[in-house]
């Protein structure tokens, strides 16, 4: 008798959970239509890529770093979310050294954010502004966050206000800014439709995080409109909404391509902004996080589906579609045009 839990052996490709014990009573589900599957891969071919966010810190990293080898759990991108003023030119220093070492992309979050200001709206039920910058001096603040962490050898910047991202794409584009430096668009700010995903895009997004509620359905209608890389909480913290998503996975990728998975975790203490008060919660997540990887891994190896991953080391998204650098200037806003001519920078 055929095990149900093998594929038989005229199977090709990747299964579905539970698919040949689910066949054998009736139950098969229908075929994946090959029109939901995404066209699009990573400059190197490869379909998805993984990511161990909210890693605050150098001691946190190296967490990461040490867990992920035990674990043999490939890591192409670390993420924090605190925020670069949170941290010393040493701590900096000290993670793009550690992340280098590994070949790792090492992402750090811009700037102040309104949910840390003195603002009430963010406050009220409804949120207010959320993490996007509130006025002028919250804007020179995570644009003197880019300069000071891309000087010290960052190369990859979250970004959580669409304002802030056309600012720093344009300092991209002028040579103020390295042109290897890539913008990732916060979870918290991820857009939920296929134009909002092309409007981050074309103002400077490399890689776009979307919220984990979204349906398949609604991934493949991004993915119609876009090949921007994709980030997803695979499992989302509780702010973001909890959810668990490791089944979906195979999917995920088939129709998300190119994505980064999200080693996020759930039923855990926030950390923001981080401290030593929060050391052990910290280390302890990190840890975890990396443990929610390997799940993920299991399970798609399991399926079949653990082919299609990105080299490790590969970091760039490859050509995107931008908005003209004078698009978004105000109307008559002759100053802003003067401003970021590249012979006044």
């Amino acid at each position: 008798m055929t095990d149900a839990h093998t594929p038989s052996p005229e199977t090709r490709g990747p299964r579905r959970p539970g698919e040949y014990a689910l066949a054998l009573l009736g139950q098969g589900a229908p075929a994946d239509n090959p029109a939901d599957a995404s066209p699009h891969s990573f400059p190197d071919g490869g379909g998805w890529r993984t990511e161990i966010p909210s890693v605050e810190g150098p001691e946190a990293l190296l967490t990461v770093l040490e867990e992920s080898e035990h674990l043999d759990v490939p890591v192409h991108r670390i993420s924090q979310g605190s925020g670069i003023w949170m941290l010393t030119d040493a701590e900096i220093t000290e993670m793009v050294q550690a992340a280098a070492e590994r070949d790792i992309e090492l992402c750090l979050f811009t700037g102040p954010r309104g949910t840390w200001d003195i603002g009430a709206a963010t406050r009220t039920q409804s949120g207010g502004g959320g993490l996007r910058a509130r006025g002028h001096d919250q804007v020179a603040g995570c644009v003197e966050d880019a300069l000071r962490a891309t000087a010290l050898g960052v190369r990859c910047l979250l970004v959580a206000d669409e304002g802030v991202l056309w600012l720093l794409n344009q300092l991209r584009q002028q040579g103020v800014l390295p042109a290897d430096t890539t913008f990732k668009v916060s979870a918290l700010v991820g857009p939920v439709n296929p134009a909002a995903y092309g409007v981050w895009e074309r103002l400077g997004g490399d890689s776009i995080n979307i919220p984990s509620d979204l349906t398949l359905q609604q991934i493949t209608e991004i993915r119609r409109v876009s090949r921007a890389p994709m980030d997803f909480y695979v499992e989302a913290p509780d702010d973001l909404g909890g959810f668990v998503r490791l089944y979906d996975t195979a999917e995920l990728i088939r129709r998300g391509a190119p994505i980064y998975l999200k080693f996020g975790l759930s039923k855990a203490p926030g950390i923001y902004p981080y401290g030593r008060h929060l050391r052990d919660v910290a280390l302890e997540t990190a840890r975890e996080r990396v443990r929610r990887g390997r799940l993920v891994l299991d399970l798609l190896a399991r399926l079949g589906a653990g082919g299609g991953m990105s080299p490790l080391g590969t970091r760039l998204p490859g050509p995107l579609n931008r908005f003209p650098l004078d698009s978004a200037a105000p109307a008559g806003s002759d100053e802003t045009d003067r401003r970021f001519t590249p012979e006044r920078i």
